[in-house]
């Protein structure tokens, strides 16, 4: 496969970036999206080029480092997939494809196609975790759950963080990854004891790092490499207004 490559370069966070145009050929349909680019970098590295920066760890679509706007769709064309596990074969031999990073002002790019998620970070840090006393474990079963529950608490603790919701919302709105967070735990027995405090200063975080207010266009749900629900935004929303009225009748 003959392809030409319009890349987003930047050098850092402070500086104005521009799309450059690489043809790359010979490519493999059986290659994995970040193995082309691998072949480009090695080409430019030889040519005495800078190559191009963008984030990957496991390349197994768990760790969710890969983040790249593919043709206008955060991981590119094919739905639950990261762009580890996107394929060449998904694309024609002369096919133009335009890639960059994820454009959200929470998301500041430290160079080319690699931003910075640390504003997730900082909203797990918020509340997104059980605290427990030291000691020995309990038994896997000494606390029930109701099946229907363990499912729905799985299946929001499948989401990997790596921003793809918030690449795909108009108004770069953090809240599928926030209620996924808060849910799996909301969910469960173990996370009651911290369940108010969790969902006000989760979505509080959220606010102070600058994401856009969601408007239900599910944008989010339909580009997220893990099918992560809208339900979980509904959760979150009954979560935090049952912390906020709580709060208030304390007072």
């Amino acid at each position: 496969m003959n392809l030409t490559l319009k890349v987003w370069r930047q050098k850092n966070t402070n500086t104005e970036g521009n799309f450059e145009n690489y043809d790359v050929k010979g490519i493999s349909e059986d290659m994995s999206f970040l193995e082309m680019f691998d072949v480009l970098n090695e080409r430019l590295i030889n040519d005495g080029q800078e190559p191009i920066a963008f984030d990957h760890d496991c390349r197994e679509g768990i760790c969710g480092m890969c983040s790249m706007y593919i043709n206008g769709s955060p991981h590119g064309p094919n739905r639950g997939v990261t762009t580890c596990q996107l394929h060449m074969r998904s694309f024609k031999s002369g096919d133009t494809i335009t890639v960059e990073p994820w454009r959200a002002s929470a998301f500041p790019v430290i160079k080319d196609l690699t931003v910075n998620r640390s504003s997730f970070d900082r909203i797990i840090s918020a509340g997104g975790f059980v605290s427990v006393n030291t000691g020995n474990a309990q038994d896997a079963n000494a606390l029930p759950i109701a099946k229907d529950k363990a499912d729905e608490a799985f299946a929001a603790a499948a989401c990997i963080g790596c921003g793809a919701c918030v690449a795909a919302c108009k108004n770069a709105s953090a809240m599928l990854f926030t209620s996924a967070k808060i849910s799996q735990l909301a969910l469960l027995p173990q996370g009651q004891a911290e369940r108010e405090m969790r969902a006000e200063k989760m979505v509080a975080q959220m606010d102070i790092e600058g994401f856009g207010a969601c408007t239900n266009t599910g944008a989010c749900e339909a580009e997220c490499p893990k099918g992560i629900s809208l339900e979980n935004i509904a959760r979150m929303n009954r979560e935090y207004f049952g912390a906020v009225l709580s709060s208030k009748e304390h007072e």
